[in-house]
Protein backbone atom coordinates (compact mmCIF):
# COMPACT_ATOMS: atom_id res chain seq x y z
CA UNK A 1 0.00 0.00 0.00
CA UNK A 2 1.60 3.45 -0.84
CA UNK A 3 -0.51 6.80 0.51
CA UNK A 4 0.13 9.67 -1.24
CA UNK A 5 -1.09 13.02 0.56
CA UNK A 6 -1.73 16.54 -1.17
CA UNK A 7 -1.86 19.71 0.97
CA UNK A 8 -1.68 23.61 -0.03
CA UNK A 9 0.57 24.58 2.77
CA UNK A 10 -0.17 28.43 2.09
CA UNK A 11 3.68 28.91 3.03
CA UNK A 12 5.28 26.19 4.51
CA UNK A 13 6.90 27.77 7.58
CA UNK A 14 3.62 29.32 8.59
CA UNK A 15 2.28 25.72 7.75
CA UNK A 16 5.06 24.41 10.95
CA UNK A 17 4.39 27.27 12.85
CA UNK A 18 0.57 26.24 13.02
CA UNK A 19 1.78 22.69 13.68
CA UNK A 20 1.36 20.18 10.29
CA UNK A 21 4.71 18.52 11.77
CA UNK A 22 2.31 16.94 14.04
CA UNK A 23 0.06 16.12 11.34
CA UNK A 24 3.05 14.99 9.01
CA UNK A 25 4.25 12.92 12.00
CA UNK A 26 0.81 11.27 12.79
CA UNK A 27 -0.66 10.66 9.16
CA UNK A 28 2.85 9.09 8.32
CA UNK A 29 2.01 9.43 4.27
CA UNK A 30 4.59 8.02 1.81
CA UNK A 31 4.47 10.84 -0.51
CA UNK A 32 3.65 14.72 0.46
CA UNK A 33 2.91 16.60 -2.56
CA UNK A 34 3.08 20.42 -1.64
CA UNK A 35 1.78 23.59 -2.86
CA UNK A 36 1.93 27.57 -2.12
CA UNK A 37 5.65 26.63 -0.84
CA UNK A 38 7.03 30.01 -0.87
CA UNK A 39 10.08 29.12 1.02
CA UNK A 40 13.62 28.69 -0.12
CA UNK A 41 15.19 24.64 -0.62
CA UNK A 42 16.58 24.52 2.76
CA UNK A 43 13.65 25.50 4.48
CA UNK A 44 11.72 22.70 3.15
CA UNK A 45 14.39 20.26 3.70
CA UNK A 46 14.53 21.34 7.49
CA UNK A 47 10.81 19.63 7.18
CA UNK A 48 11.68 16.67 5.68
CA UNK A 49 15.05 16.02 7.13
CA UNK A 50 16.52 12.08 7.60
CA UNK A 51 18.11 9.93 5.04
CA UNK A 52 14.09 8.48 4.69
CA UNK A 53 13.43 11.08 2.30
CA UNK A 54 13.87 12.03 -1.39
CA UNK A 55 12.77 15.55 -2.00
CA UNK A 56 11.98 17.28 -5.34
CA UNK A 57 11.63 21.29 -5.43
CA UNK A 58 10.50 24.18 -7.45
CA UNK A 59 10.97 27.49 -6.44
CA UNK A 60 8.82 30.33 -8.05
CA UNK A 61 11.02 33.31 -9.97
CA UNK A 62 8.27 34.97 -8.22
CA UNK A 63 9.89 35.86 -5.08
CA UNK A 64 7.10 35.23 -1.74
CA UNK A 65 5.04 32.90 -4.34
CA UNK A 66 3.86 29.60 -5.69
CA UNK A 67 6.52 27.29 -5.29
CA UNK A 68 5.56 22.75 -5.24
CA UNK A 69 7.57 20.35 -4.14
CA UNK A 70 7.32 16.38 -3.78
CA UNK A 71 8.98 14.59 -0.55
CA UNK A 72 8.75 11.00 -1.03
CA UNK A 73 9.87 8.09 1.11
CA UNK A 74 10.13 5.87 -2.00
CA UNK A 75 13.27 6.69 -4.25
CA UNK A 76 12.67 9.09 -7.51
CA UNK A 77 14.46 8.04 -10.04
CA UNK A 78 13.98 11.23 -12.11
CA UNK A 79 12.28 15.02 -11.59
CA UNK A 80 11.06 17.26 -14.17
CA UNK A 81 10.18 21.14 -13.59
CA UNK A 82 8.02 23.38 -15.29
CA UNK A 83 5.75 23.26 -18.17
CA UNK A 84 7.13 26.43 -19.30
CA UNK A 85 9.80 28.42 -17.89
CA UNK A 86 9.79 31.08 -20.10
CA UNK A 87 6.69 32.40 -18.18
CA UNK A 88 7.95 33.62 -14.53
CA UNK A 89 4.27 33.53 -13.02
CA UNK A 90 4.33 29.90 -14.64
CA UNK A 91 6.77 28.64 -12.35
CA UNK A 92 6.41 27.03 -9.27
CA UNK A 93 3.28 25.02 -10.51
CA UNK A 94 4.34 22.24 -12.00
CA UNK A 95 6.78 19.45 -10.33
CA UNK A 96 6.81 15.91 -11.52
CA UNK A 97 8.69 13.04 -10.22
CA UNK A 98 8.80 9.21 -10.99
CA UNK A 99 8.83 6.86 -7.75
CA UNK A 100 10.91 3.58 -7.56
CA UNK A 101 8.36 0.97 -6.81
CA UNK A 102 9.13 -2.02 -5.13
CA UNK A 103 7.72 -4.51 -8.33
CA UNK A 104 9.99 -2.34 -9.84
CA UNK A 105 7.81 -0.16 -12.14
CA UNK A 106 7.29 3.55 -12.03
CA UNK A 107 4.29 5.47 -10.79
CA UNK A 108 4.68 9.24 -11.95
CA UNK A 109 3.43 11.94 -9.44
CA UNK A 110 2.48 15.45 -10.31
CA UNK A 111 2.30 18.77 -7.97
CA UNK A 112 0.43 21.47 -9.15
CA UNK A 113 -0.51 24.76 -7.97
CA UNK A 114 -3.12 26.10 -10.64
CA UNK A 115 -3.39 30.52 -11.01
CA UNK A 116 -6.49 31.34 -9.15
CA UNK A 117 -7.29 33.99 -11.85
CA UNK A 118 -9.76 37.30 -10.95
CA UNK A 119 -12.06 37.28 -13.48
CA UNK A 120 -11.51 41.05 -15.97
CA UNK A 121 -7.79 40.41 -15.46
CA UNK A 122 -4.75 39.57 -17.15
CA UNK A 123 -4.30 36.54 -14.56
CA UNK A 124 -7.20 34.72 -15.95
CA UNK A 125 -5.29 34.67 -19.30
CA UNK A 126 -2.21 33.26 -17.02
CA UNK A 127 -4.43 30.33 -15.65
CA UNK A 128 -5.88 29.58 -19.38
CA UNK A 129 -2.43 29.24 -20.69
CA UNK A 130 -1.64 27.20 -17.97
CA UNK A 131 -4.56 24.78 -17.58
CA UNK A 132 -3.76 24.45 -21.57
CA UNK A 133 0.25 23.17 -20.83
CA UNK A 134 -0.90 21.38 -18.30
CA UNK A 135 -3.95 19.22 -20.06
CA UNK A 136 -1.37 18.62 -23.07
CA UNK A 137 1.09 17.18 -20.67
CA UNK A 138 -1.45 14.97 -19.07
CA UNK A 139 -2.60 13.87 -22.84
CA UNK A 140 1.04 12.85 -22.89
CA UNK A 141 1.16 11.53 -19.28
CA UNK A 142 -2.54 9.49 -20.64
CA UNK A 143 -1.23 8.29 -24.11
CA UNK A 144 2.13 6.80 -22.83
CA UNK A 145 -0.07 4.53 -20.23
CA UNK A 146 1.99 5.49 -17.34
CA UNK A 147 0.67 5.34 -14.08
CA UNK A 148 0.42 8.79 -12.76
CA UNK A 149 -1.33 11.05 -10.44
CA UNK A 150 -1.64 14.82 -10.63
CA UNK A 151 -2.24 16.68 -7.73
CA UNK A 152 -3.01 19.59 -6.35
CA UNK A 153 -4.64 23.14 -5.71
CA UNK A 154 -6.49 23.45 -9.22
CA UNK A 155 -8.46 26.75 -8.27
CA UNK A 156 -11.61 25.42 -9.74
CA UNK A 157 -14.79 24.10 -8.32
CA UNK A 158 -15.40 21.64 -10.96
CA UNK A 159 -19.43 21.27 -10.05
CA UNK A 160 -21.58 22.92 -7.87
CA UNK A 161 -21.47 19.71 -5.60
CA UNK A 162 -17.73 21.44 -5.07
CA UNK A 163 -18.35 24.25 -3.33
CA UNK A 164 -21.07 25.59 -0.53
CA UNK A 165 -22.15 28.99 -1.98
CA UNK A 166 -22.53 28.01 -5.90
CA UNK A 167 -25.00 29.80 -6.03
CA UNK A 168 -23.10 33.16 -5.55
CA UNK A 169 -19.93 32.13 -7.30
CA UNK A 170 -21.27 31.13 -10.69
CA UNK A 171 -19.88 34.35 -11.74
CA UNK A 172 -16.53 33.73 -10.17
CA UNK A 173 -13.36 32.88 -10.98
CA UNK A 174 -12.86 28.96 -9.97
CA UNK A 175 -16.54 28.38 -11.12
CA UNK A 176 -16.52 29.78 -14.56
CA UNK A 177 -17.79 27.12 -17.25
CA UNK A 178 -14.43 27.89 -19.56
CA UNK A 179 -12.94 26.97 -16.34
CA UNK A 180 -14.86 23.69 -15.54
CA UNK A 181 -14.37 22.65 -19.60
CA UNK A 182 -10.69 21.71 -18.76
CA UNK A 183 -11.50 18.89 -15.90
CA UNK A 184 -14.31 17.65 -17.97
CA UNK A 185 -11.61 17.10 -21.02
CA UNK A 186 -9.78 15.25 -18.06
CA UNK A 187 -11.96 13.37 -17.14
CA UNK A 188 -13.78 12.53 -20.69
CA UNK A 189 -10.28 11.81 -21.33
CA UNK A 190 -10.26 8.87 -18.74
CA UNK A 191 -8.20 10.92 -16.13
CA UNK A 192 -10.64 10.22 -12.92
CA UNK A 193 -10.79 12.73 -9.95
CA UNK A 194 -10.49 9.94 -6.87
CA UNK A 195 -12.43 12.53 -4.31
CA UNK A 196 -15.40 12.01 -5.86
CA UNK A 197 -14.99 8.62 -6.89
CA UNK A 198 -14.06 7.33 -3.54
CA UNK A 199 -15.51 10.16 -1.44
CA UNK A 200 -19.50 9.93 -2.81
CA UNK A 201 -21.22 12.46 -4.88
CA UNK A 202 -20.69 15.28 -2.85
CA UNK A 203 -21.98 18.02 -2.11
CA UNK A 204 -17.93 18.44 -0.41
CA UNK A 205 -15.98 17.15 0.84
CA UNK A 206 -14.49 20.13 0.94
CA UNK A 207 -11.09 21.07 0.94
CA UNK A 208 -10.15 24.77 1.20
CA UNK A 209 -12.21 27.46 3.49
CA UNK A 210 -11.26 31.19 4.33
CA UNK A 211 -9.61 31.81 7.27
CA UNK A 212 -12.22 34.85 7.83
CA UNK A 213 -15.77 34.69 9.10
CA UNK A 214 -17.22 31.38 10.33
CA UNK A 215 -16.66 29.78 6.69
CA UNK A 216 -14.64 26.90 8.26
CA UNK A 217 -17.27 26.56 11.47
CA UNK A 218 -20.13 26.54 8.67
CA UNK A 219 -18.60 24.28 6.56
CA UNK A 220 -19.10 27.01 3.65
CA UNK A 221 -16.03 25.75 1.58
CA UNK A 222 -14.85 24.35 -2.04
CA UNK A 223 -13.34 21.10 -2.84
CA UNK A 224 -10.13 22.47 -5.34
CA UNK A 225 -7.34 19.88 -4.15
CA UNK A 226 -7.61 17.09 -6.11
CA UNK A 227 -6.04 13.96 -6.73
CA UNK A 228 -6.44 13.12 -10.68
CA UNK A 229 -5.07 9.90 -11.65
CA UNK A 230 -4.60 8.66 -14.94
CA UNK A 231 -6.32 5.65 -16.25
CA UNK A 232 -3.74 2.98 -15.60
CA UNK A 233 -3.36 3.87 -11.91
CA UNK A 234 -7.14 4.74 -11.38
CA UNK A 235 -8.31 0.96 -10.36
CA UNK A 236 -5.59 0.84 -7.94
CA UNK A 237 -6.70 3.34 -5.82
CA UNK A 238 -8.44 2.13 -2.79
CA UNK A 239 -9.51 5.33 -0.04
CA UNK A 240 -9.72 9.38 -0.67
CA UNK A 241 -9.90 10.88 2.47
CA UNK A 242 -9.85 14.61 3.42
CA UNK A 243 -7.77 15.40 6.90
CA UNK A 244 -10.39 18.44 7.78
CA UNK A 245 -8.79 19.65 10.98
CA UNK A 246 -11.00 19.40 14.05
CA UNK A 247 -11.03 23.12 14.63
CA UNK A 248 -10.20 26.01 13.41
CA UNK A 249 -7.28 26.54 16.16
CA UNK A 250 -5.97 23.46 14.96
CA UNK A 251 -5.63 23.94 11.06
CA UNK A 252 -2.29 24.52 10.29
CA UNK A 253 -3.44 25.65 6.25
CA UNK A 254 -6.76 27.21 4.96
CA UNK A 255 -6.92 23.97 3.04
CA UNK A 256 -7.01 20.39 4.51
CA UNK A 257 -4.80 17.44 2.86
CA UNK A 258 -6.13 15.41 0.94
CA UNK A 259 -4.82 11.64 1.31
CA UNK A 260 -5.26 8.49 -0.80
CA UNK A 261 -4.20 4.83 -0.49
CA UNK A 262 -2.86 3.03 -3.70
CA UNK A 263 -2.29 -0.44 -4.27
CA UNK A 264 0.45 -0.40 -6.24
Amino acid sequence: MLTIATINVNGLRAAVRRGMDAWLASRRPDVVLLQEVRAPQEAVGEVFTGPEWHVAHAESEVKGRSGVAVASRVPLSAVRIGLDQGIATNTGRWIEADLELPDGGALTVVSTYVHSGTLGTPSMDEKYAFLDLATARMDALREAGARAVVAGDVNVAHRNEDLKNWKGNLKAAGCLPEERAYLDRWFDAGWVDLGRRLGGDGPGPYTWWSWRGKAFDNDAGWRIDLQVASPALAPLALKAEVDRAPSYAERFSDHAPVVVTYDV
